[in-house]
């Protein structure tokens, strides 16, 4: 290549190098894997030594991550927080292996093994055991103070208990979300009609920089430590500093491993690329990193990463395809998810028919067309993404996609709001997929809780004509059911289900519509499907208010003096009242005999369990929902997950291995229903 060619090369390398690290860093909206950027910034890094007076005075191969917010106080690293040098070779592992013992002049070196977690890296600073502050990476020189963030996760210790604890402590580690808490993130917030995340990493990286520390809270965010500052001698080696972590409290995962020679890290890398996907976190690669201290400090620094540590990145697994066609799904409230269809591929095991593309400006950064050729990656994904196109295999007449405009349902002109991503079909009262969506919501277990009307029976009864709204289920009859049919058919129109209502199955529905009117007035203001105003928030205002009617005449300032209910909430809530679409079925439902207040009986019925917080987990002789209601009618507090702040493990029958494992390894306390009920009746 040639100097002209050459720069040319390099400014291109550079601003696209540039974007990507923008994307994923600030916008946690990554457009390729990690293996592309990573050959991005090789080829960069190979052309500014082939040609040194072309390098670029804010070259990207001198930077360490994204830029700095703007909306929190910056904070200079007492040390600079580097990247690691990667390789996705055994070989190149053979050479760092290498280099080291030529260095160091020995025959052998211990080297400390542990899994790269696929989060977000963070620095919490302790001074006389209380952590005083918490900072993102951001540029590795300096990075954002988030601590009041940070401070909300309950696996990060606010106060360090022990001996020998340094009167300075740096600890480094990793932000992340384990990946059955990320499903669940996601159902509860396409439940509210929000967009989904891509991956748990972008979860973990937009909840860490949220303004608001009580949303934060709300995440169930994790943190695994993998590093220890200190200018106290305390230990020889890195394996001690993280014994030493776990120690005094933080979370360093029974994952590390310590090897003798280079051969025991091919053994860890082996064993954790076959065992990744038994994994509760996503991980994309392992660490090694020289054990010693003293040698660690001989090898010392590049100027972006140390010389003494190396990540092997697992390579994703990818498939090439092509794109048939978009489909465009209508949630319950409105949002638009654009699905690609793509011709079948062989994918970590699966066949891969659907992949997300989640919004206009993810097409329009990957600027797919029609009968493009794409790039599908399963690896740190929850479900199939889209990560590039073979623009080398694009038809020479293709044509830039146009995102639709208006309802593929119902035809009504969309709408953008400003600062969201989704495009939503206004035409919340007459278009189809969101009445079917409200009825599912408004029957689902966490609901109203009709589960006789599942398996497909809320559509069978709406493409009837028979439910068109909430109040319809109340005002139903038998001989309305009775010999009611519908067929079910695939992608390709065949049938693959018929479903016929017969005596037995009309009972029981309309015992479950009835056995409904009895939910808590919580449960019924969740079911109503209020856009942003889940479960949680619910409770809350249910029990803040006490009725509908008091919901019904609050204003917004009263609203937001609610626990946890900010603007955005308090403004939907106010306008799904004003409504008078709206009013006529909370008319109708109310005369149907549903709950509209607290009964103040049932509210509160001792303090025995204050300030105790407890996981339920597993299958009880009364429904699950009913334990949960019990702990806090006590005083108690229901944990999502269990961490080592958590009290009491509440465990029934089939409770999962895992659950119970990690509440062993903390030492909680795990009960019985019986020893559970003994508790309250004392």
């Amino acid at each position: 290549m040639n100097k002209v060619d050459a720069q040319a090369r390099i400014a291109y390398l550079s601003k696209e190098i540039e974007k990507h690290n923008t994307l994923y860093y600030d916008q946690s909206a990554p457009l390729i894997s990690d293996f592309d950027f990573d050959m991005l910034l090789e080829e960069l890094q190979k052309l500014e030594l082939e040609f040194p007076d072309l390098k670029l005075p804010d070259s990207p191969t001198q930077r360490v991550g994204g830029s700095i917010s703007k909306t929190f106080e910056q904070f200079i690293h007492k040390r600079p927080m580097l990247s690691l040098g990667n390789t996705y070779s055994q070989e190149e592992l053979r050479d760092f292996d290498q280099r080291v013992k030529k260095f160091a002049n020995v025959d052998e070196v211990e080297y400390v093994c542990e899994l790269k977690y696929d989060g977000v890296a963070i620095s919490l600073i302790y001074e006389e055991g209380v952590l005083t502050k918490a900072v993102t990476r951001g540029d590795g020189v300096k990075g954002d103070v988030v601590t009041n963030n940070i401070k909300t996760i309950r696996s990060i210790p606010l106060r360090l208990s022990g001996n020998a604890i340094p009167r300075e402590l740096e600890l480094r580690g990793e932000i992340l979300i384990p990946k059955a808490e990320f499903i669940k993130l996601n159902a509860e917030r396409e439940e509210l009609g929000e967009s989904p995340f891509a991956n748990p990493r972008n979860s973990a990286s937009g909840s860490i920089k949220m303004q608001d520390s009580a949303e934060v809270a709300k995440r169930p965010l994790e943190c695994f430590l993998y590093y220890v500052l200190t200018e106290d001698l305390l230990f020889d080696s890195h394996y001690q500093s993280l014994e030493f972590a776990k120690k005094i409290g933080f979370n360093v995962p029974n994952t590390m491993a310590r090897y003798p020679s280079i051969e025991g890290v091919f053994d860890f890398i082996q064993d954790w690329t076959e065992g990744k996907e038994q994994l509760d976190f996503e991980i994309d690669g392992v660490v090694v990193k020289v054990n010693d201290f003293a040698l660690q400090k001989k090898l010392g620094f590049t100027a972006k990463s140390p010389r003494w540590a190396i990540a092997y990145k697992f390579k994703a697994e990818r498939a090439e395809t092509r794109l048939v066609s978009v489909s465009f799904q209508v949630g319950r409230t409105g949002a638009i998810t654009p699905v690609a269809n793509l011709e079948p591929v062989q994918l970590a095991g699966t066949t891969v028919k659907r992949a997300s593309l989640h919004n206009a400006d993810i097409m329009e950064q990957l600027d797919i067309r029609l009968n493009d050729w794409v790039y599908v990656e399963k690896g740190g994904e929850i479900i199939p993404k889209i990560v590039g196109v073979n623009t080398n295999r694009r038809q020479v007449d293709s044509i830039a996609f146009e995102y639709i405009n208006v309802c593929p349902e119902c035809g009504t002109k969309l709408v953008r709001k400003e600062g969201e991503a989704n495009h939503y079909c206004p035409n919340e009262l007459a278009c189809p997929p969101q009445i079917k969506g409200r009825l599912e919501h408004f029957i689902s277990r966490k609901a109203m809780n009709i589960d006789s009307l599942g398996e497909g029976k809320v559509e069978m009864l709406f493409d009837a004509g028979l439910v068109q709204t909430l109040a319809d289920l109340y005002s139903l009859k038998a001989s309305d059911l009775l010999g009611l049919e519908k067929k079910f058919t695939n992608e390709e129109g065949e049938v693959t289900k018929t479903l016929s209502l017969r005596e037995k199955s009309v009972d029981n529905i309309l015992n479950g519509i009835e056995n409904s009117k009895t939910m808590p007035f919580e449960k019924v203001l969740f079911a109503l499907g209020i856009r942003y105003v889940g479960e949680t928030t619910a409770k809350k205002i249910a029990k803040h208010f006490k009725s509908l009617e008091a919901i019904a005449a609050a204003n917004m300032e009263t609203f937001i003096a609610v626990d946890e209910v900010g603007e955005k909430i308090a403004q939907s809530v106010v306008d799904y009242f004003k409504g008078e679409e709206q009013q006529k079925e909370l008319a109708r439902l109310k005369e149907a005999g549903l709950q509209f207040q607290i009964e103040e009986s049932t509210h509160f019925v001792s303090d025995v369990l204050n300030g105790k917080s407890f996981v339920v987990s597993g299958i009880f002789s009364q429904p699950r929902d009913r334990i949960k209601e019990l702990i806090e009618q006590n005083g108690g507090k229901n944990v999502g997950s269990i961490s080592a702040k958590t009290d009491f493990v509440l465990a029934g029958e089939n409770m999962g291995p895992a659950k119970l494992k990690k509440a062993e390894t903390l030492g909680i306390r795990i009960i019985s229903e019986t020893e559970f009920f003994e508790m309250i009746e004392n």
